[in-house]
């Protein structure tokens, strides 16, 4: 358990993950945790950085800060995509050691696995076999991110801990059409589709793809739940170079599913487009849970009413958004 006065710095607060992660906190009772905002704190700054961690002298480091985005994204910036993230982990790992941080925990993405690898994806998957082109910059980047907390552990004896969340989505999410990922793009479309009376709504690939989706609010929770294991309770399930532990339901849905879910929560009640001539990506990604809930955690919300939430989330603050356009990709600070 993680002491309720301990000093908790949460890289990454205002992203979706972030801001899930301190409002479970406060919840708890936690009383002194520390955020900065990117335009306080530049985590691609080495030498604010330094400062920053000199500081404030945090006991736990929560790493949810990253550049994120969908497949659109991910083609158009690869090169923002791999240096940014490698320099922000980098930087905060580094740094937390530097000032005597023993705990971390580095959230990476589920990504890292290979194309083509047996399903559900367990741990020990991970450097056998070619990354999916499409996101291959990010994925580099998150597997660096787990390399060095293992690498530092080794080396200096820190708990620096990692998880691999499967897709996210939730309250705070990214709503660009172009630059999201799946779920919030899709609540986007088929929500603008219903207000301006639209007859169809086109959507990328065949819909054939296979994925597995996490509410963010199950999320944070393992998150806080994995930080807060005994060393030795965390072990049992890892090994010094293969300590990363998946998250995510074990359930997956075609895509077409899903669009047709969501058409449902929106309440769109036009036709669906498919535009085979755009990427499907992997073919299926499906996370193996097995260590994770063998260490005492599992989600709590199924994917209709998550998304019924989240829903009512993007309605509810669609007006915050400039001239009712989503949010870009950003760093998530």
């Amino acid at each position: 358990m993680i002491n309720k006065h301990a000093k908790i710095y949460v890289a990454g607060h205002r992203g979706m993950v972030g801001s899930a992660i301190v409002k479970q906190l406060i919840a708890a009772g936690h009383t002194n945790i520390v955020v900065c905002s990117h335009a306080k704190l530049d985590l691609l700054d080495q030498r604010a950085v330094k400062d920053f961690m000199q500081h404030e002298k945090p006991d736990y480091v929560i790493l949810a800060a990253a550049k994120v985005g969908g497949i659109h994204a991910n083609n158009t910036y690869p090169a923002e995509f791999i240096y940014q993230n490698l320099m922000v982990e980098a930087n905060v790992i580094h740094q937390a050691w530097a000032a005597g941080c023993q705990n971390l925990l580095f959230l990476g993405s589920s990504c890292i696995y290979p194309k083509a690898v047996p399903q559900p994806m367990q741990e020990d998957a991970l450097l056998t076999g070619v990354l999916e082109a499409t996101n291959e910059p990010y994925a580099i980047a998150k597997i660096a991110g787990i390399k060095l907390c293992e690498s530092y552990n080794r080396q200096y004896g820190t708990d620096y801990r990692s998880v691999m969340p499967t897709n996210l989505y939730g309250h705070n999410d990214n709503f660009h059409l172009e630059n999201s990922h799946v779920i919030p793009a899709m609540i986007r479309k088929f929500h603008d589709a219903k207000v301006n009376h639209s007859a169809t709504v086109t959507l990328w690939g065949s819909g054939t793809a296979m994925r597995e989706f996490l509410h963010v609010d199950d999320m944070a929770a393992a998150s806080i739940h994995v930080l807060g294991l005994s060393t030795a309770h965390y072990q049992s399930n890892t090994a010094p170079m293969l300590s990363h532990l998946n998250v995510g339901t074990g359930v997956d849905v075609t895509i077409k599913e899903l669009a047709e879910t969501i058409q449902a929560v929106v309440g769109f009640t036009g036709d669906i487009i498919w535009d085979s001539t755009k990427p499907d990506g992997t073919p299926r990604k499906l996370m193996d849970n097995t260590k994770i809930k063998a260490l005492g955690w599992q989600p709590n919300i199924g994917l209709k009413a998550g998304l019924a939430d989240t829903y009512q989330w993007y309605v509810a603050h669609q007006n915050n958004f400039s001239d009712n356009r989503a949010l870009p990709v950003i760093l998530a600070i």
